[in-house]
């Protein structure tokens, strides 16, 4: 806005305090947008990918976007992390949830301070405006059991891991797989309750000895989580396992390349991290200019979404598949 000797002396007209109130306004309108985005865990590839994605939309959007990447998976620095924002006045405020519970009260503080909430991975969440997935939790879930019960040639003990046990959309893809194994491959077994490891190379690793310590005969392991795949992959490769326990799960390709082609991870599925940033970060510019998700609606990368306003739940269907056949295609594209 321009303010001219007219605009000066109408301001003038309806008084000093309308006045003093007007310039703050002015002020705000010529500052970009600011979105900051408090993911899980700093330093991985995973999340490195997304700060691509991230850099590149603010970009091109015209906003200030950032990522803030904590130095554990760790739902206490999320809080701070997440209350540092509230503290800095940003416009929208993007989280993948370490503890989708632990935030509520944080998240209530930010739009108690008129500030957007937009979550990824946590499609339950309480207190948020939005969340976003890239694939349903169903189809997540449903398509990584049946490629490793086929794998697995319907029988045999298997274990699950996932990022956490208080991540809620990891546990849902859990109970999508399990739901699947008892549907179409009743003869497996999973013999153990699902290990909160999956965000942690080295207590994947750990994990993976000890349950092949406690059963010899394990045929399987089902991860959740980027860091899974790559500890147990150790694991079974130190041991002498990679050829008779079949390892599925999504993870990071550049990271995990090597166990695909060596054949110890036998594939897995995710969605690409770089697109995700790129949509919090559109989703977040609409929300800074008022818009309201809408059924149907494109978003660029992504195509047409399915948007459930009663659930606050923007969903799209964008896997890519971990095989020897598209690993070096996901690698040359910085994943």
């Amino acid at each position: 806005m321009i303010i001219t000797r007219r605009h000066a002396l109408a301001g003038l007209a309806g008084g000093a305090m309308l006045g003093t109130l007007a310039a703050p306004s002015i002020v705000r309108a010529q500052k970009k947008p600011q979105i900051g985005i408090v993911v899980k865990i700093g330093g991985i590839p995973w999340f490195n990918a997304m700060e691509v994605g991230i850099k590149k939309a603010a970009a091109e959007q015209g906003v200030d976007a950032w990522m803030v990447g904590p130095t554990q998976a760790d739902a206490a620095q999320q809080v701070r992390a997440v209350e540092d924002l509230i503290a800095r006045k940003v416009d929208v405020i993007g989280v993948v949830p370490n503890d989708a519970t632990a935030l509520q009260p944080v998240f209530q503080r930010a739009q108690a301070a008129g500030i957007k909430v937009l979550t990824h991975e946590s499609p339950d969440q309480k207190y948020n405006d939005w969340d976003f997935e890239l694939t349903t939790a169903e189809g997540y879930g449903g398509a990584h059991m049946d490629l490793f019960g086929k794998l697995m040639g319907g029988e045999g003990k298997y274990i699950v891991y996932v990022g956490s046990l208080t991540v809620p959309l990891h546990n849902l893809w859990a109970d999508y797989a399990i739901k699947a194994q008892k549907e179409k491959f009743p003869k497996m077994e999973l013999v153990a309750d699902r290990f909160g490891v999956a965000e942690s190379m080295d207590d994947s690793y750990r994990t993976a000895l000890d349950q092949l310590r406690a059963h010899p005969d394990l045929k399987g392991i089902l991860t959740f989580g980027s860091q899974g795949p790559i500890g147990a992959a150790r694991a079974l490769e130190e041991r002498g396992k990679e050829k008779s326990v079949v390892l599925v799960g999504g993870f990071s390709p550049g990271q995990g390349v090597k166990y695909v082609k060596d054949g110890t991870i036998r594939g897995g599925y995710i969605w690409n991290p770089l697109v995700a940033g790129e949509v919090f970060v559109r989703v977040a510019t609409n929300l800074t200019k008022g818009e309201t998700p809408t059924d149907g609606m494109e978003i660029a990368d992504v195509g047409k979404v399915h948007v459930d306003p009663a659930k606050r739940l923007i969903l799209a269907q964008k896997l890519e598949s971990l095989d020897k056949e598209n690993i070096d295609r996901l690698v040359a594209m910085g994943l």
